[in-house]
């Protein structure tokens, strides 16, 4: 073998188990084996090739399966092995005498490794302890492992390093696997639940010359040709209401959003993100369609409408408790916000109580942090905190009863927030005027100030019918689903600090929870 081009595969710089695996590797070569080939004879998967036994018996055709080798047992002139694909895993019977030539002494013997992948060719049959397994009379080699495999037993439990190799905790933790298969089937669910509703799927920009719809600061990046920046997209709102102006009456769209804040147990700078959009409806329709979805959701992957998270019972039966956020404040905290009406005022009434509010807030801001302090970590169960500020809330309808209220409602269970809604606002003068109210909070410091998009305000020019808008984050409901505290399970490959020179990470000053990684 030539000698390597990377410090990466130096046997200078190898263990010495992966020193073996680097020779074998060579061994392999030099007995003409293709270590790495392009194509694999396969005839079944490992479940299919089960349920063929099933059905024929000893009478089933021979079969050739593939997969990765997870246990050997030499025994002499016999050999066990375990082979595990993507749906399941098998028993390998390799004898001497039933394989060509020398294959089983100088290859199988000597140059196989555990986590090699390999083709298995035989007849399906059961052993003297009645398992099923493939009696091998020809096996290809698919793909040498240079790294050995993590211990099965113990798995991989330092975290840090899980999220820098998924790959690796993917080997180890089957559970993880798990994770993210329930994963992918809650984004099944919901598509399946808003098909079946008449809501058309879109794409809208991730590059966006303008970024909106949420509060938080963007990434910038830059279009060389165009010699124009780019931000990549908070929220998918603005361009899925113009496709309501445009003549839809229900759209939704599950993708990325980015945001340049912190890190935190329920905060990733790239998150995945369902917004949905529906003419004719209002805050309360889209009430009683979260609940009716999130049922749905749960009936399609669980079986049921409860879940257990963290030792509590989440029960996400219809009607969910509906709290004005007003009164979800007063009780928390013994504070009428209504009872101040400026941010100076509501201010020193906090410092009074023993509140340290950030002096820069607006009186909205103040009053949501509030509610994120002393209210969000005690919903447990769902729960809608309904009737927001104005000043919170740039794209949500005011509320007919109260001028400093919009039609507003945020979803929340297990102590954090899991969607936002509202009714929109199709008044483009009104709109145009929110926008102008952010301009200035941003000129005097606000960085997640929404920006003044005018060909926003010219699509509503062309009229907008009555419409609710909602958004949820995949990621926080997976975590609900699947009993874990940390968006960082749910994600596969989450952003991580840079590790510096000599193994010293990077601080990370946005991690707002102890324990964050």
């Amino acid at each position: 073998m030539n000698t390597p081009i990377h410090p990466l595969f130096d046997p200078a710089n190898l263990t010495d188990q992966e020193a073996a695996r680097l020779k074998n590797l060579e061994g392999l070569i030099a007995a003409g084996i293709e270590p790495y080939p392009a194509r694999a004879r396969r005839t079944h998967t490992i479940a299919a090739a089960r349920a063929l036994y099933r059905e024929a018996g000893d009478a089933a055709p021979e079969v050739s399966v593939t997969g990765r080798l997870r246990r050997i047992r030499i025994m002499g002139k016999m050999s066990f092995a375990d082979l595990e694909d993507g749906t399941g895993a098998i028993q390998l019977v390799l004898r001497q005498s039933s394989l060509p030539g020398d294959f089983y002494d100088n290859i199988w013997k000597r140059l196989i490794d555990l986590g090699d992948f390999v083709g298995a060719t035989g007849k399906l049959g059961l052993t003297k302890t009645g398992e099923l397994s493939v009696e091998v009379r020809d096996m290809q080699f698919l793909s040498k492992t240079l790294k050995p495999m993590p211990d099965k037993w113990h798995g991989v439990r330092d975290q840090e390093k899980r999220y820098r190799r998924r790959y690796v905790d993917l080997l180890a933790n089957p559970s993880v696997r798990d994770i993210f298969r329930t994963r992918a089937a809650i984004v099944r669910a919901l598509r399946e639940y808003l098909d079946s509703e008449g809501f058309l799927e879109v794409e809208t920009p991730i590059l966006q010359p303008l970024y909106g719809g949420a509060a938080a600061r963007p990434f910038i990046t830059h279009h060389n040709q165009l010699h124009q920046d780019l931000y990549l997209r908070i929220s998918f709102e603005l361009y899925l209401k113009r496709l309501i102006a445009g003549g839809y009456d229900r759209v939704y769209e599950i993708g990325r959003d980015f945001r340049n804040e912190g890190v935190s147990f329920k905060h990733n700078p790239e998150f995945t993100q369902l917004e949905f959009y529906e003419a004719y409806a209002d805050y309360q329709d889209v009430m009683r369609r979260t609940e009716e979805m999130v049922a749905y959701v749960a009936q399609q992957v669980t079986g049921g409408l409860t879940l257990t998270w963290q030792g509590h019972t989440i029960d996400l039966t219809p009607p969910w408790r509906r709290i004005p956020l007003r009164q979800a404040i007063l009780e928390a905290t013994d504070i009428d916000y209504e009872s101040y009406p400026d941010a100076e005022s509501l201010a020193a009434e906090m410092r009074r109580r023993g509140h340290e509010p950030d002096p820069r807030s607006t009186w909205g801001k103040l009053v949501d942090s509030l509610m994120a302090k002393y209210v969000e970590p005690n919903l447990i169960q769902p729960t809608f905190l309904i009737d927001y500020p104005r000043d919170v809330s740039p794209l949500a309808k005011g509320s007919p009863h109260d001028p400093r209220q919009v039609e507003r409602f945020e979803g929340f269970m297990v102590g954090m927030e899991v969607c936002n809604a509202f009714s929109e606002i199709n008044d483009p003068i009104d709109q145009l005027q929110r926008f102008v109210d952010e301009s200035y909070r941003a000129r005097h410091g606000d960085d997640e100030a929404h920006p003044i998009d005018e060909d926003y305000i010219e699509a509503l020019s062309y009229g907008m019918p009555p419409t609710g808008g909602f958004g949820m984050g995949i990621d926080r409901l997976t975590m609900i689903f699947t009993n874990t505290d940390t968006i960082r399970e749910v994600i596969l490959f989450p952003h991580l600090r840079t590790i510096k020179e000599g193994g010293e990470q990077e601080t990370d000053e946005g991690e707002d929870v102890p324990g964050a990684q």
